[in-house]
């Protein structure tokens, strides 16, 4: 069984900035972030080749509490950071991140229901991207080690196919860009949470501390 080649997506971003840097232009990108942390290091790697706009959709992320505390991290780090990056935030709709999961609560971590949760987010994006003239759109969650950056990549290539806007190709957890964002995250003193924002998630998360007796909230 012949397996599928594996792709770079590092050196296809290489490229494409290596292009942007020699036509002396800074397009506009919008940049779907999922939280501060995983927005620190994108933002500090892209900002000087892209005018960025940070889009916060996050329908999955719940309670609300914890949805606005994500924002205003968000915000802060923006901020202090690098103040000429813009910010938009999208509807906060759990009950369309709900409608989704219909059928798929009980699929692990990584499975159907957190593909179709991506491509809700990223699909949104580029949305949001086309109605606001943008030249690139893309998002931060190839930094975590928990995503798998061929599977968001060929979700951005078919959405960047549907609304005919390019994909920024990334696995931003390359060239140690997960531990600069550890390390950005001290630096600001971000709110780095222990789950991915859903319930389902969260749930996951609690039962792994029962099982080596921790407490559910640490």
């Amino acid at each position: 069984m012949n397996q599928k080649p594996k792709i770079n997506y590092q050196l296809i971003l290489d490229k494409t900035l290596e292009e942007i840097t020699m036509e002396g232009k800074r397009p506009p990108l919008l940049l779907h972030s999922c939280c501060a942390p995983c927005s620190s290091y994108v933002l500090e790697y892209l900002n000087k080749y892209f005018s960025i706009a940070i889009f916060y959709y996050n329908p999955n992320i719940s309670p609300e509490s914890e949805y606005l505390h994500r924002v205003k991290e968000q915000k802060r780090l923006i901020s202090e950071m690098c103040p000429e990056v813009g910010f938009i935030e999208g509807k906060y709709e759990p009950e369309r991140f709900y409608e989704m999961s219909k059928g798929l609560e009980n699929e692990p971590e990584r499975g159907a229901r957190c593909l179709k949760c991506y491509l809700l987010r990223i699909e949104e994006t580029a949305r949001e991207a086309v109605s606001r003239g943008y030249d690139y759109f893309t998002t931060t969650l190839s930094i975590s080690p928990q995503k798998d950056s061929a599977v968001l990549n060929d979700i951005g290539k078919n959405v960047s196919e549907k609304y005919n806007i390019p994909y920024l190709y990334s696995d931003f957890k390359k060239r140690g860009g997960y531990k600069r964002s550890i390390e950005l995250s001290a630096k600001y003193n971000l709110y780095r949470q222990n789950f991915c924002g859903c319930i389902y998630s969260k749930a996951k998360t609690r039962n792994q501390n029962y099982a080596r007796n921790e407490s559910p909230e640490t």
